[in-house]
């Protein structure tokens, strides 16, 4: 799984149906009085004084810094969303039940007809299904419906500052006021999500200077407006220079036989479907397999829930953003636009999902175990799930991977 200058996009559309807009999580930042949040606010301040120098001595013209950063302040907003992305916080069957449900779908079908010419001159020229950027679309800004109204600056240095991951947020702030500097937009224009996402399709500012594109020849690379083409247009540019292959599936689901050897649901282990088949892996629709090439189990719910067969063009959906159940929701969301039957297999949803102490928690006993995440960073990736799954093998356990409260009780017994 790699980490992509789109690592951070989230999900803006958490709500149960289509028609309930994400009000709360796009609300501009409220003022407040907090004695803590004053003191971040100095700080943050102080902050800024120093990046501008930073950005001047990297070519960034003053008027553009007088114009861009004047008024912004701490967006307490922002870190809270970046403590809660949807993709990480909840179990992956709620948020596929939002992001693949029957009013997302409806709209999806909606779009892509009322759409259909612009989108098939697009999956001419890039190769990138009509289907699969429809979904992107739908995810990302409910099919242009909420393209995000949090500042773009101020998001960012709110974030910058933050420290987190301050290294590429303020890398972002910067081609973000390269942005400004080409005349490509305004300070007005650059709206979005709390990560600083932007437009139909939710670019950052880095992957729009590298992958934008003028599809309407207006002679300008308009992601913000009401028009989608440059857009959509855009992610297809995107997903094609990071692999994007036609015709290849993001992945199938898949049933297990009695015995599977989960050891073998491992990402970085890849098998041909007909291999996969000879250990006794069907289609959940019992329809043979085509054999698109080397390809992984996935076990997002663990060894109670859906599995998958999943292949090289879930690596490149990783690209626009690396949670599982993001990968997941676009490429079912596709299907299901195309026509294809809701997910067979039933999660266990008696589960809940852990918070992101809990997260952290997880990690920080695996590594008191003996069994390293590598980061503390309370976001379950490829690097816990395997030590999740290292710690399983160990105590007996089957070696699914799934980060659960269960087994958050189990760590939390060791002696």
């Amino acid at each position: 799984m790699r980490l992509s200058l789109l690592c951070t996009l989230a999900a803006l559309i958490a709500a149960p149906a289509l028609a309930e807009p994400p009000a709360q999580s796009l609300r501009p930042p409220g003022i407040t009085s907090d004695p803590v949040i004053s003191t971040r606010n100095a700080g943050f301040q102080h902050w800024l004084d120093g990046f501008r120098s930073r950005a001047t001595d990297v070519g960034i013209p003053d008027h553009v810094l007088d114009t861009a950063l004047s008024g912004i302040r701490y967006n307490t907003d922002v870190i809270q969303k970046d403590r809660t992305q949807n993709e990480f916080s909840k179990t992956v069957w709620v948020y596929l039940d939002s992001a693949a449900s029957d009013a997302r779908i409806a709209a999806g079908k909606k779009a892509l007809q009322q759409h259909r010419a612009l989108l098939e001159r697009i999956e001419r020229r890039y190769g990138v299904e009509k289907e699969i950027l429809t979904a992107i679309w739908g995810l990302e800004s409910a099919y242009g419906g909420y393209r995000g109204t949090i500042p773009t600056i101020e998001a960012l240095a709110t974030l910058a500052f933050d420290g987190r991951r301050g290294d590429f947020f303020e890398s972002q702030l910067l081609y973000a006021l390269k942005i400004l500097a080409s005349g490509e937009a305004r300070p007005a224009d650059l709206r979005g999500s709390w990560a600083g996402a932007m437009g139909h399709t939710q670019f950052m500012p880095s992957s729009y200077l590298a992958h934008a594109e003028d599809f309407n020849e207006d002679d300008r690379r308009d992601i913000w407006g009401d028009d989608p083409a440059d857009a959509l247009a855009s992610a297809a540019a995107y997903l094609r220079a990071n692999g994007w292959q036609t015709g290849l599936p993001w992945g199938v689901e898949v049933t297990l036989p009695n015995g599977f050897n989960h050891m073998l649901a491992r990402r970085e282990l890849e098998k041909l479907p007909s291999e996969w088949a000879r250990l006794g892996v069907r289609p959940a629709d019992s329809a043979p397999f085509t054999d698109h090439g080397p390809a992984s189990i996935l076990l997002p719910g663990g060894h109670q829930g859906a599995a998958f067969m999943i292949f090289r063009n879930f690596e490149v959906l990783e690209s626009y953003n690396t949670a599982d159940a993001y990968v997941i929701g676009v490429g079912h969301l596709a299907d299901r636009i195309a026509g294809s039957d809701p997910i067979r297999a039933a999660w266990p949803r008696a589960d809940r999902a852990l918070s992101f102490d809990e997260r952290v928690e997880v990690q920080r006993r695996l590594r008191a175990a003996g069994f390293d995440p590598q980061k503390l960073d309370g976001l379950i990736g490829p690097l816990t799930i395997n030590a999740v799954r290292a710690y399983q093998k160990s105590r007996g356990l089957i070696p699914d991977g799934y980060a659960s409260p269960a087994l958050l009780t189990h760590l939390r017994d060791i002696p």
